[in-house]
């Protein structure tokens, strides 16, 4: 078996793309490496992403997919407590979702397993 566990994104702003990640989608940290720039953040599954400063970041289309349990609520709960979305959840060329961007321009699509099938 094989499972991707890590990701690495380079971020401009550190203590920025930090509190984006954790208070917009929820992720925990999991550690800080003070020295290095780098904190990791873990979804409730275990994957992880680590966000490095330095350098500059390459949004260049890099997009990530998070699944949740209910796109259509997520969204309503979402903007309600003022996340701005590029786009609410509707069909596009990946499926069916909702789409924003973080501090850095990278692409983070939300969606669910029963609105792909349904819609």
């Amino acid at each position: 078996m094989m499972k991707l566990d890590h990701l690495n994104l380079p971020v401009s702003d550190l203590a920025r793309s930090r509190a984006w990640y954790s208070e917009t989608l929820g992720l925990a940290v999991e550690f800080e490496v003070p020295d290095r720039r780098t904190v990791a953040l873990r979804d409730k599954e275990g994957f992880a992403i680590f966000l490095t400063e330095g350098g500059q970041a390459a949004s260049n289309g890099l997009a990530l997919w998070f699944q949740v349990d209910n796109v259509d609520a997520t969204f309503e709960e979402w903007t309600a407590r003022g996340v701005r979305f590029a786009h609410g959840p509707q069909k596009t060329f990946w499926g069916y979702g909702a789409e924003l961007a973080d501090p850095d321009g990278y692409l983070v699509r939300l969606w669910d397993a029963r609105t792909m099938q349904d819609k």
